[in-house]
């Protein structure tokens, strides 16, 4: 027991006087541990870098295209000959067509094809490789751009549709996805009976044809559509690709590309709302030829309701329409309505003005009383619209007021001379009923009925030979 006790006071006695050497002795092993630590900290990072090669990759492509040691800004070959850019476009739809604003729509898939030797790379499996449209800022691409175009943008969802491939030997595919508005300088002297040729232009904007070369990848075949391309009011005749130059008296020639597409229109939405309304309202028109000349509200309002719906047919023709400086084929047969329209009131403008004359002519050769009377009593046949012999009207304007008041005392007491006068009229007049109306009818109502119907058949013929 003593002799532990002893122990345990050694011990502390020469903690307690050698400090300083514990310590030193404890820093010195320090440095092997933290040195140990980052020995197996950096076999780690290099074993999960092999695993995980992507996290490097940024850095692999710059050095395998070797972007920091050329001049992207130059085209490929610069100095010596054009570099050749092959095109072929892939067209995915025809969005819309606009006649107001005279121009189309298109969505479609663009793709270049060139040879950039600076883009050449080594590759024992001779694969290409594709990038996303990060790669499109560091290398040069061809400078492309649509002539008279309006509305170009780049789709981007979910991400930019732009896909760059490049070759081992430095063939490099560009394609995108892109819709475009551009104008269709178009033609309606026959709308609606029209076809229109339209026309997307491709071209380089900054180089021209000593720097660059723009040329169809496949010639005919280079232009691909959807078979199931469809418009509501045109029908996609033909797709064609073709290729001109451009000159510009700054710059020069200008290789320049043709997408060509002919639209043909349906007719059969204009003949619903156009040509139909306007047949039936002209044979509306013909139908105050039929009707008693004497009936004036009738006649006349029946053509004053024609007319006013031809004017509105022609004012939603013209709405929908640009305003050009010449005539279209619906203008033709919409104002030809028309003037059949106005001429059937014309026509009875004519009838009614010689119905009068006649009428005031009759009464002074037969009446008795004064002439104002005589106007009075023809006024009142032509606003009654009923149909009254002569010798009726005779008989009406001899009589007096105090003959009158006779007669009605007679027929309310039922005498025999009025009920025989009365019975003989109704048999006279239905004996002559055919003879009564064929001396209703004016003259110029009986050829109305049937030259306008003939004129109007003949202009039809024509209009349609002609247009169609």
């Amino acid at each position: 027991m003593i002799l532990a006790s002893q122990l345990v006071l050694f011990t502390c006695i020469r903690i307690t006087l050698m400090p300083n050497a514990f310590a030193a002795s404890e820093i010195k092993k320090l440095p092997q541990r933290c040195s140990s630590s980052m020995k197996r900290t950096r076999k780690q990072g290099t074993r999960m870098r092999k695993d995980d090669s992507t996290k490097v990759w940024p850095l692999k492509y710059k050095q395998l295209f070797h972007i920091e040691d050329h001049d992207f800004a130059m085209r490929p070959g610069f100095g010596g000959s054009p570099v050749p850019v092959g095109i072929d476009v892939q067209v995915e739809s025809i969005d819309s067509i606009s006649e107001v604003n005279m121009d189309f729509t298109m969505t479609f898939y663009l793709r270049h094809y060139w040879k950039d030797e600076r883009l050449s790379f080594p590759s024992t499996t001779n694969r290409s490789m594709t990038f996303d449209h990060r790669l499109i800022k560091k290398i040069w691409v061809p400078d492309i751009f649509f002539v008279h175009s309006k509305r170009p943008f780049i789709h981007d969802t979910t991400m930019e549709n732009i896909m760059p491939r490049v070759h081992p030997d430095g063939n490099v595919l560009f394609s995108l996805r892109i819709t475009v508005s551009a104008m269709c300088f178009m033609d309606f002297g026959r709308f609606p009976l029209d076809t229109q040729n339209c026309s997307l232009e491709l071209e380089s904007y900054a180089y021209n044809e000593e720097d660059l070369m723009l040329y169809w990848k496949h010639g005919n075949k280079s232009l691909n559509t959807d078979e199931h391309i469809s418009l509501s009011q045109f029908f996609v005749e033909e797709f064609s690709a073709s290729s001109g130059f451009a000159f510009y008296s700054s710059t020069g020639w200008y290789n320049r590309l043709f997408i060509n597409f002919v639209l043909r229109r349906h007719i059969f939405f204009f003949m619903l709302q156009t040509y139909f309304p306007a047949v039936l309202m002209v044979m509306l028109s013909w139908v105050s030829f039929w009707i008693d000349r004497r009936a004036v509200p009738a006649r006349v309002s029946l053509g004053i309701t024609t007319v006013l719906t031809m004017s509105t047919i022609v004012s939603g023709v013209s709405a929908s329409m640009p305003q050009v400086s010449y005539v279209k084929a619906v203008d033709v047969y919409l104002w030809v309505s028309s003037l059949f329209v106005f001429l059937s009131v014309i026509e009875y403008a004519a009838v009614n003005y010689l119905t009068t004359v006649e009428e005031q002519h009759r009464f002074e050769k037969t009446g008795k009383v004064s002439r104002m009377y005589n106007i009075d009593a023809v006024q009142a046949m032509a606003f009654d619209g009923c149909y009254q012999d002569s010798e009726t009207d005779v008989d009406q304007t001899s009589f007096s007021l105090h003959s009158e008041e006779d007669s009605v005392q007679g027929r309310c007491t039922g005498s025999p001379s009025a009920d025989s006068s009365h019975t003989k009229r109704r048999k006279s007049l239905g004996g002559d009923v055919g003879k009564a109306i064929l001396e209703n009818n004016h003259v110029i109502d009986t050829y109305a009925r049937i030259l306008f119907p003939i004129v109007y058949i003949i202009f039809n013929l024509f209009y349609w030979g002609i247009y169609v």
